[in-house]
């Protein structure tokens, strides 16, 4: 039942060092389009003070992501929860700060809106939208990786492809939620987070 992932072993140390930063103190996690499993499972133990809710779209994702939980031995993972980011209605009605990686570029612009409105009506003031992944940005020149994964992406399904950070702050705006940080990740990723205004 246990998938893995190559990427998520490669690039969980660096994303959290940035989660130290950002994320709060305390409370609740959800993380959007889980995978896996593997990431919840290593932020839940770096984060024990935090609870982290892993969910997904996917019926097979979601048997991976309980597998791995049966091996954690604290009580901060909670059961993964199934959850197409595209849909207005969600199964939890707050957080205390939304996390989602590699999900934009692989899905339609639906589940990336889905995901900005859920934000606005699940965050409180302060609270963060963190996401992780390449972004095509107007004032910085686009690797030469990045543009052919664009158009490995767009081969496979005209739905995907690397989105524009303008789109997302747009969206974002729209939802009451601000660009707060913006932190260089390797491989040419990037970590956005918005807050909340209020």
């Amino acid at each position: 039942m246990k998938r893995e992932a190559y990427a998520a072993a490669r690039n969980r140390a660096p994303i959290a060092e940035v989660l130290a930063k950002e994320l709060p103190p305390s409370g609740l996690v959800l993380e959007v389009a889980s995978g896996t499993g593997e990431h919840g499972v290593h932020f839940a133990g770096l984060f024990p003070q935090i609870t982290w809710q892993p969910s997904d779209p996917d019926p097979e994702a979601l048997a991976s992501i309980a597998a791995w939980r049966e091996d954690y031995p604290g009580e901060n993972l909670l059961p993964p929860v199934q959850l197409d980011a595209s849909a207005a209605q969600w199964p939890l009605n707050r957080a205390d700060a939304i996390f989602c990686s590699n999900m934009a570029h692989i899905s339609p612009t639906s589940a990336t809106e889905g995901l900005v409105a859920a934000a606005g009506r699940l965050l409180g003031p302060g609270a963060p939208l963190i996401l992780y992944g390449p972004w095509l940005e107007e004032e910085v020149e686009t690797a030469p990786s990045n543009l052919a994964f664009d158009a490995s992406l767009k081969a496979r399904n005209p739905a995907w492809g690397l989105r524009q950070r303008a789109w997302l702050d747009a969206l974002c705006r729209a939802e009451g939620l601000t660009l707060a940080a913006r932190h260089a990740m390797p491989a040419n990723n990037l970590m956005l987070v918005y807050r909340r205004e209020g």
